[in-house]
């Protein structure tokens, strides 16, 4: 388990926060045991901080604690994906949308740099470490909507659907093709055209999702009731 430690390890909050980008970003994998005794070990902590880390974490659902068993990382769970699907788009397309009616120059360029970013992740091959890009732009579009609070829901919404998102990652063409659907939301919020940003953004999430949901046929990353 290669985390990064955090500068104050003492903090549950902070353990948390790691472990949970670890789960996230499958470097954690599904299934896979979670030591406590490992996790102290690490940042030099006593059990409390890390059981309430891991206790958030289990709220989450990104954990199993099984008594007398052990804490294992959850498989993921295809139905809690495909809802924070639905929530994802119906709150992006109302963000994308006011997103279109008021560009700035400053939050435009803000976007053209994270398409760079975006399309330099791909020709350098680091595929693993997309989603932060993808989510780069996602929330400044929300933060362009205006709504303070929207990426915040979405982010609490999108937990399975993350790791999916991960899984998809290496499929061959789909991070080409989701930077271009990035540019064409971009391009039409750049123009100021909310119904073509609406538009662009729903034939993105829907085309991505579509992507990630074939993996359930192969993956044993993925809760049994995933499979049914």
């Amino acid at each position: 388990m290669n985390i990064q430690q955090p500068k104050h390890p003492q903090k549950s909050g902070q353990i948390y926060g790691v472990l949970r980008r670890a789960i996230v970003m499958l470097e954690m994998k599904p299934g896979a045991p979670v030591s406590e005794k490992a996790i102290c070990a690490a940042y030099n902590v006593s059990r409390t901080p890390v059981r309430e880390a891991i206790q958030k974490l289990a709220e989450e659902g990104l954990v199993n604690v099984i008594p007398h068993s052990g804490t294992y990382v959850s498989k993921i769970s295809y139905k809690s994906a495909e809802e924070g699907f639905v929530i994802r788009r119906a709150l992006e397309i109302e963000g994308v949308r006011r997103a279109a009616h008021s560009p700035t120059d400053a939050s435009v360029a803000e976007l053209d740099s994270i398409i760079k970013w975006t399309r330099q992740i791909i020709e350098d091959e680091l595929f693993e470490s997309y989603i932060e890009a993808d989510d780069a732009l996602h929330s400044t579009i929300a933060r362009m909507s205006g709504m303070t609070r929207l990426w915040k829901f979405i982010s609490m919404a999108k937990i399975d659907l993350d790791r999916m998102r991960q899984l998809s990652a290496p499929v061959p063409g789909h991070l080409v093709l989701v930077t271009e659907q990035h540019a064409q939301i971009v391009d039409a919020i750049k123009r100021g055209k909310p119904d073509q940003a609406e538009l662009a953004m729903r034939i993105h999430l829907d085309s991505s999702f579509e992507v990630m949901s074939r993996l359930i046929e192969d993956e044993f990353f993925f809760a049994t009731e995933s499979r049914t």
